[in-house]
């Protein structure tokens, strides 16, 4: 299962809302003519977060963002500027849960200033 969407935080991201890439649109599930659409998503522990991505109403670019429940997410897994987080839809597969979305975040591992990698938040 490869990531839809897979980013770094910003300031804005913490702060407002994680803005997506646009191909993730294509995911999701259709917007019926409006600017918005709900969906859940699973996380590590099996906590199921109810976020809400929408576009811009009157532009020719769509720039999709996260904004309902995003901060809750941010706030829950205490992340930070540098941080990573990771959108995936899953497969539909015989007997799995209803949730085709899952997210992931991951910690900056830092040591003695240098970044190491990322440690997954459950």
């Amino acid at each position: 299962m490869a990531p839809r969407s897979s980013k770094v935080l910003r300031e804005t991201d913490m702060k407002k809302r994680y803005s997506l890439p646009t191909g993730f649109l294509s995911s999701l599930p259709p917007f019926n003519g409006g600017h918005a659409v709900d969906f859940e998503a699973v996380d590590g522990s099996g906590r199921v977060w109810p976020f809400r991505c929408s576009v811009r109403k009157k532009r020719r670019h769509p720039k999709p963002v996260i904004s309902r429940g995003w901060r809750a997410f941010v706030d829950s897994k205490g992340l930070k500027v540098g941080d990573k987080v990771r959108f995936y839809k899953k497969e539909n597969e015989a007997g799995a849960n209803n949730h085709a979305y899952e997210v992931r975040a991951e910690k900056e591992i830092k040591i003695f200033g240098a970044v190491f990698g990322y440690a997954p938040i459950i």
